[in-house]
């Protein structure tokens, strides 16, 4: 695996960097290597296709396309390369992430792109290590840990709750906030 990077996370907008955040994060706790970038299907076509048409002899293995609105990013990348292509809705609009959702879920026979929730962009980069880990062994290590570590983290709330009780919980939940 090396430094090679394996996930690009484009975006269509900078304004949808506070939500690739949270999956840039998960790709880095995985120690996966990534990369992002602002490339939009509507306003620089040609970049868009040159880049997927690189993306594989670049050494991408998966993308991650977030967009908003008519979400178009992802579907167009997913029909210019053979790389798993993830969809990330983004809640904007009047119609807040629903266009976006299911422009990415309504995509033609032929061009898949999976999806996931709106904004969801760790289980984007989920998604990602679970097929990067079929391929690289340290990543499923990696990805092992960091659910084990969710359901410590689970079993650790419930012991909480059940010893003190739901009305106490919730205070200290909202003290810690």
């Amino acid at each position: 695996m090396g430094d090679k990077v394996l996930v690009s996370i484009i975006m269509g907008s900078d304004s949808d960097l506070p939500v690739v955040k949270g999956g840039a994060e998960i790709l880095e706790k995985l120690k996966i290597p990534f990369e992002i970038t602002i490339i939009s299907a509507h306003r620089t076509p040609e970049a868009l296709c040159d880049y997927a048409k690189k993306a594989e002899e670049r050494g991408i293995e998966v993308i991650i396309a977030v967009a908003g609105a008519a979400a178009h990013l992802p579907g167009v990348v997913a029909a210019l390369t053979t790389i798993p292509v993830i969809g990330v809705p983004v809640k904007s609009g009047a119609l807040l992430g629903m266009d976006a959702l299911l422009s990415m879920v309504q995509m033609p026979s032929g061009v898949p792109v999976a999806t996931v929730g709106i904004n969801n962009t760790k289980n984007a980069s989920l998604l990602a290590a679970r097929i990067l880990s079929l391929k690289y062994p340290e990543i499923k290590k990696e990805l092992k840990v960091y659910i084990d570590n969710m359901k410590k983290s689970v079993e650790k709330k419930r012991s909480i709750l059940e010893s003190i009780g739901y009305k106490e919980y919730l205070e200290k939940m909202s003290a810690d906030s």
